[in-house]
């Protein structure tokens, strides 16, 4: 399971409801910031999550709307966050953006009090353990190396308790023997593989994250059969020639790709502003039913089922 709280969900410059592009996604110990346009860190402290353990940081691309943020975040995690390290990822015209903002502006003699790595991706894996892979992948935007990001759990066998239960096994390491695969010898002497008690393989959750994007055609494989995808909806369709122009999608086009792919639960966010999220919910739900509107603030649990919003604290 992945859980994924947005930030900001507005396109190009924030409004009274909706801060710009930032996404944190949580997974186990994981935690990845998802862009930073302007804004995002006051957006974490007010989402109640902090910084703590806030160590890696994906970025779609270059624009401002999207980095701008990176100056004030990392200035605070150097000086107030007990971290020693922060791990940036984007394509590498992003990357040099980026480095001009922090070793010029925010620490202009290329010192930092924590390391920053500054790390180029291309498409392919970015990052993997043995319970899950993130990848990234080109999309087409304004402008050079953007990507979206693919996480991915590995697929993984179920352990059978009652089959376990018939065959004596003892709660305890034994089991979790058996579930890294391994074999195990009983008090009895009776040895128990693994095949005796684990299900069959079932996959894990998929969930694809696209950033700005003008075109559809080259993600519907990559989107194929996720049970969420993320993906922006700055137009109407009767606006569609605009987002032809500056290189973004209408929640129509997302809808459709949503259709098209198979996907579970769409989720669909980076709005200008002249829609209000009802009129963007209604065109897309026209074409696929399960989508989603983000604002600022939702919080998604991302399951093989989909996705389903968590319900905020009102205390």
């Amino acid at each position: 399971m992945f859980e994924l709280i947005f930030l900001g969900t507005s396109a190009s410059a924030p409004s009274i409801y909706r801060g710009l592009s930032a996404h944190i996604v949580l997974y186990r110990e994981y935690r990845f910031l998802i862009d930073c346009g302007e804004g995002t860190q006051r957006q974490i402290l007010h989402s109640g999550l902090g910084f703590k353990r806030l160590n890696k940081i994906l970025l779609t691309h270059g624009h401002l709307d999207h980095i701008l943020g990176l100056g004030g975040f990392v200035s605070t995690l150097a000086r107030w966050e007990n971290m020693e390290r922060v791990d940036i990822f984007a394509g590498r015209s992003t990357l040099r953006r980026v480095a001009d903002l922090l070793f010029k502006v925010v620490f202009p003699h290329g010192r930092s009090p924590l390391h920053i790595e500054l790390t180029k991706i291309e498409p392919g894996i970015i990052m993997a353990d043995d319970k899950f892979t993130l990848s990234a992948f080109s999309v087409q935007h304004r402008g050079p190396d953007c990507f979206g990001f693919l996480f991915e759990e590995k697929a993984h066998r179920p352990f059978l308790a009652e089959k376990a239960a018939v065959l004596g096994v003892p709660f305890g390491p034994e089991r979790a023997q058996l579930v890294r695969g391994e074999a195990v010898t009983l008090a009895d002497g009776r040895i128990i593989q693994p095949d005796d008690v684990l299900g069959e393989a079932l996959p894990g959750t998929k969930y694809v994250h696209v950033g700005d994007v003008g075109r559809v055609d080259e993600l519907l494989p990559i989107c194929q059969n996720a049970h969420t995808l993320v993906i922006e909806a700055t137009y109407l369709e009767e606006d569609a020639e605009l987002a032809h122009k500056f290189g973004h999608m209408t929640a129509v086009q997302a809808a459709r790709l949503a259709k098209e792919a198979n996907v579970g639960t769409l989720i669909l966010t980076h709005l200008s502003r002249r829609y209000n999220g009802r009129m963007i919910r209604k065109e897309a739900q026209a074409i696929f039913p399960n989508t989603h509107v983000a604002r600022d603030f939702d919080h998604f649990q991302i399951t093989r089922d989909g996705a389903e919003k968590v319900a905020k604290n009102k205390s």
